[in-house]
């Protein structure tokens, strides 16, 4: 199986590093290990959903925007 780094990830999904580096340490990429200080994420993985919630959306819906 071919793995890729955060980097790679990142680019692929159109997120932050961190962002990916977060969902690895969260468990949310299924087949994620570390390797040293470095993620290996299975070239075939996909984006997990994001759940999160922001303030901005919800008041620009209120709005009819």
């Amino acid at each position: 199986m071919d793995y890729i780094t955060t980097k790679e990830a990142a680019e692929k999904w159109g997120i932050t590093e961190r962002r990916v580096q977060v969902l690895c340490r969260q468990g949310k990429i299924s087949g994620v290990f570390r390797l040293g200080w470095a993620w290996a994420i299975p070239k075939d993985a996909t984006r997990p959903e994001d759940h999160r919630k922001t303030r901005y959306k919800k008041k620009q819906e209120e709005k009819g925007q």
